[in-house]
């Protein structure tokens, strides 16, 4: 009868989500702002059980460098497969891992390619960062590590203690340099500047009541944290200060890494060359991998002082082999600052008048758009507390003068998007941030349809909310 296929399929979708909802942990996450039960996709494009289909600019929290099931991962797969090679192999040397090895190298910043050492860990990037601290304590003989405010680096206990939500303090917190909301309400140059001077002097003052630290961990760009690209100047600048004070300088380069950010690891844009580099996410093809990358002097390691069952995937290095070697070949890194900036533009342009619209941010295909609260009528700020007191945050641009974040809105954002078949994900310190991480494959035709759908969205979601209409008297955001 009519429509009897797709309303099997509805309600097979229904099942499964009524299924995973009863069965599952409640510590499941993504599932609860996205009920999506995929069974193909194929490059951006995503189809749902019910048979909707969806653009995906989540890409697995930037997994997918070639989008979904690309066919030269899909070839180097089958090839594993086929050849009866060993599925796992422990640390076991295979020429598999020595091919994906070879690739890796020679990605790597200069200066690092020819003294590095790998180090295979368990399959997520979070035991990664664990080897990494590991490491840089065991090679420096001290404790203590620097870490950044609004840091993402992971889920498990050492990992966590260097995330911005920790909760238990282990680590010693420097400020993230950010224009829009600046800790020194100045932002630019400037603000970054302070920043590093005040890193300088924690380093150098025998009271500041941190000892020299074991190691320094941080993003070239702050992803979970709400898309805040560090400015190269800082990088460098972090670079100086570790370098001369014998501080191993940690690059996790998880989500930024091979391409995402316009080059092929985000510190190449600075010209720095970490002492460790932590890498997993897209070094797998999509399958679970995760390596650090570190001087050979720094090589200290007892045997099994780090290990893990399942660091020797054969599936996952072959498909990282084919991804590496697929953006490298074929220019992705260039594609992605290029595009990426077009989309900066647009996004700036076409949503820059909105009051719900605090910031358009990013870097390549990293993008974020941070949803914050209206002005007051009188032009004032609120900070969210009690009584709604108005608050001065400085800054010399009144029209980039920071607002409350609104999380309500941000999550309407992501709604109405799904419903026009856009998957996009939050972050940021309030998940208040809309953030893209569309895959490296993303022609212009498919950008313009995800922007189409994402502006659409968000000015839904303006209209819906009066207040965050355009204010009467604020002058136009600058398209740059």
């Amino acid at each position: 009868m009519a429509g009897g296929p797709q309303e099997a399929a509805r309600v097979a979708h229904e099942g499964i989500l009524r299924r995973q909802s009863a069965r599952e942990s409640s510590a499941r996450t993504y599932a609860r702002a996205l009920p999506i039960v995929p069974v193909r996709a194929r490059g951006l494009t995503i189809e749902g059980a019910d048979g909707r289909r969806y653009l995906d600019c989540l890409s697995g929290a930037g997994t997918l460098a070639l989008g979904h099931n690309h066919p030269v991962v899909l070839e180097a797969v089958r090839g594993v497969l086929d050849s009866g090679a060993p599925l796992s192999v422990l640390d076991l040397a295979t020429p598999v891992k020595d091919a994906f090895v070879t690739e890796l190298f020679g990605t790597l910043p200069p200066g690092l390619a020819d003294r590095a050492r790998v180090q295979f860990c368990g399959p997520a990037g979070t035991d990664a960062v664990e080897a990494a601290l590991k490491l840089v304590r065991a090679a420096t003989g001290r404790t203590g590590i620097l870490a950044f405010t609004g840091a993402y680096h992971g889920m498990t206990a050492g990992a966590l203690a260097a995330s911005g939500d920790a909760h238990d303090v282990q680590v010693t917190r420097l400020p993230y340099p950010q224009d829009y909301r600046c800790p020194f309400g100045i932002g630019g140059p400037h603000g970054a500047e302070l920043g590093a001077r005040w890193a300088q002097s924690l380093l150098d003052d025998p009271k500041s009541g941190v000892p020299r630290p074991a190691g320094m961990i941080l993003e070239p760009v702050q992803g979970e944290g709400g898309v805040i690209p560090a400015p190269d100047d800082w990088l460098r600048r972090m670079r100086r200060l570790t370098a001369d004070r014998s501080i191993p300088l940690i690059a996790d380069e998880i989500q930024t890494g091979v391409g995402r950010t316009g080059a092929f690891w985000a510190v190449d844009h600075s010209g720095i060359t970490p002492d460790v580099m932590v890498l997993s996410k897209a070094i797998g093809g999509s399958l679970p991998l995760a390596v650090i990358v570190y001087r050979d002097d720094l090589d200290v390691w007892r045997p099994g002082a780090h290990a893990g069952t399942f660091r020797g995937n054969q599936l996952a290095m072959a498909a990282g082999t084919a991804t590496l070697a697929y953006v490298r070949e074929n220019g992705l890194a260039p594609r992605a600052a290029e595009l990426g900036s077009r989309m900066l533009t647009r996004l700036r342009q076409d949503l820059g008048a909105l009051a719900c619209v605090g910031d358009v941010r990013g870097r390549g295909l990293m993008i974020g758009i941070e949803l914050v609260r209206p002005e007051g009528d009188d032009g004032t700020l609120f900070d969210g507390t009690s009584g709604e007191q108005p608050v001065s945050l400085g800054g010399t641009d009144p029209t980039r003068t920071p607002r409350p974040a609104a999380p309500e809105l941000a999550a309407a954002v992501q709604r109405e998007c799904l419903r026009r078949g856009l998957i996009v994900e939050l972050g940021g310190r309030h998940s208040a941030v809309v953030r893209l991480l569309p895959p490296l494959t993303l022609s212009d035709e498919q950008a313009t349809a995800v922007l189409d759908r994402l502006t659409d969205a968000v000015a839904a979601v303006a209209h819906d909310h009066p207040d965050h209409h355009p204010h009467p008297h604020a002058p136009a955001r600058p398209a740059g």
